[in-house]
């Protein structure tokens, strides 16, 4: 058979400029039906910019590409919907104050409308349908999408994404916003579509999810790309090179087992209650990491958001060096952090610069007597923190929404190193990110330990909180279901049992 007639999409010489900044530089790929083609690199290296043009998202600075044997010059994401290249965002793309079926169908509500009138009814029940055809039984489409969390509006964009002309799904990142059963919802839904002679584009840093998904990836790095490698060439070593272009040990977390930490309390629960969460206890000390993992819904988020001030407590007390916590500024004026799994909507400011973000939680300190900021002052303060965290932008004054996942993650960080900030709330501090940098960043919280931060680690990554943790408090439908110490013999099956 002639393998030209297999080739779904052909990119050809694209390149891609922000600025000073080369995104990609003639990059070519083609995609093959039945494929289930991995895209990989560093953050920054130009997979997220790749993926974008390809499904309408922006335009190419030159080059071609071609869709099933077509010129391919989509106007458009919905556009290129509707002709057949899909696109599941990184990032949150749901519509807050409307419902789930508005949201499943934004942009065909004439297929419910008569005389001018839509049918909320004949909306909710095709969006019932919808959901039920895609085995999602507990989402209903006529409630308000505010009712639900990140990872559940995740799989309405799901939904909403693949349709019955869906030719290429590109996946970009999704998978570290969803729960466990949400990444095996969307691994058997790709598998499906390979398995119908359509391809996927699946972007990831997970290696592991890399090798058990995918069976060809293409490797960027800075713009370029470095090479493909087949199911039977890939490991993670050679990959890993590929993407860094140096060797990558295997060691990510914290090597010692040290678990001792002052005997100040940074941060104490004390029968607190709040969301779903009853009669709560727990003491964060200086120099400890306690990690809370649990399934998404366990309330292990709200842990997190009640600690900064958040979430309202109900009954008992939270408190932050003997102080009571009862708002976001009692949290940062106390020295509490909060790094959000939701970065985009809570922990950033998309549409202003790197140094404006940076800069937020220190502007008293930036303040001068006079009650004015010195834009000097400013732009040196952001400098620096841009400069330890090898944040990639041409410069300080660049948007945070041009910034890959990785790179606004690190800004995420930034901010509240640069506040001087000694109580760090993390929620999944890794999402989104390289092997290189989450390296770094475990590296950095190892040495926040040692300078006497506390770190609240929340993470559905049990790898991850038993390799940086010194206690794992786990949360079970809203409960503490158990407390496990740092140990060599730890293993993420022992953890299994208090989840579920």
């Amino acid at each position: 058979m002639d393998n030209t007639l297999q080739v779904l999409l052909e990119v050809t010489n694209i390149n891609k400029c922000f600025g000073p900044t080369v995104a990609l530089r003639d990059v070519g790929i083609e995609v093959r039906k039945g494929e289930i083609r991995g895209l990989v690199g560093e953050n920054g290296s130009g997979k997220s910019t790749l993926a974008s043009i390809i499904a309408g998202m922006q335009k190419s600075d030159s080059g071609e590409m071609f869709f099933m044997g077509k010129k391919w010059e989509p106007d458009s994401m919905i556009g290129a919907q509707i002709e057949g290249i899909s696109m599941i965002l990184q990032e949150m793309n749901t519509i807050s104050g409307v419902s789930v079926a508005e949201n499943l169908f934004a942009g065909q509500e004439k297929k419910f409308s008569k005389f001018g009138l839509i049918s909320k009814n004949k909306m909710n029940i095709a969006g019932d349908n919808l959901l039920k055809s895609f085995g999602v039984d507990h989402i209903k489409a006529s409630d308000s999408i505010d009712l639900y969390g990140f990872e559940d509006r995740k799989l309405i964009e799901i939904v909403r994404t693949v349709t019955k002309d869906t030719k290429i799904l590109v996946v970009d990142e999704t998978t570290t916003a969803l729960t466990h059963s949400g990444r095996e919802f969307l691994y058997k839904l790709i598998e499906k579509i390979a398995n119908e002679n359509k391809a996927v584009i699946f972007i990831s840093h997970d290696m592991d999810e890399i090798l058990k998904v995918c069976n060809v990836v293409t490797v960027l790095r800075d713009g370029d790309i470095i090479g493909n490698l087949i199911k039977e060439e890939m490991n993670p070593k050679t990959i890993r090179y590929m993407m860094v272009g140096r060797e990558i040990g295997d060691a990510y977390y914290r090597t010692d087992y040290d678990t001792t930490h002052d005997e100040e309390i940074a941060l104490e629960f004390k029968d607190a209650w709040f969301s779903s969460v009853s009669d709560f206890n727990l003491k964060l000390h200086k120099g400890e990491i306690i990690g809370i993992g649990g399934l998404s819904g366990s309330g292990m988020r709200d842990i997190g958001r009640a600690a900064f001030g958040l979430t309202t407590i109900t009954s008992g007390d939270i408190e932050c060096k003997g102080k009571k916590i009862r708002g976001c500024n009692d949290a940062i004026q106390r020295g509490i952090a909060y790094i959000s799994k939701n970065r985009d909507t809570e922990a950033l400011i998309l549409q202003g610069s790197i140094a404006d973000n940076i800069a937020l939680p220190s502007i008293p300190e930036l303040t001068g007597p006079a009650l004015f900021i010195s834009p000097l002052a400013l732009r040196k303060h952001a400098q620096e923190l841009t400069d330890k965290f090898s944040i990639k932008c041409g410069n300080v004054n660049q948007y945070i929404s041009t910034l890959s996942g990785g790179n606004k993650q690190k800004v995420s960080f930034a901010k509240w190193i640069g506040k001087g900030s000694d109580i760090f709330i993390m929620d999944c501090p890794t999402r989104g990110v390289d092997i290189g940098v989450k390296q770094s960043m475990y590296q950095l919280i190892a040495q926040m330990k040692k300078e006497g931060k506390a770190i609240l680690m929340i993470s559905e990554e049990l790898s991850e909180l038993i390799g940086m943790c010194d206690e794992i408090v786990m949360i079970k439908n809203d409960k503490l279901s158990a407390r496990v110490k740092r140990s060599k013999e730890l293993k993420e099956i022992d953890l299994i049992e208090y989840m579920i």
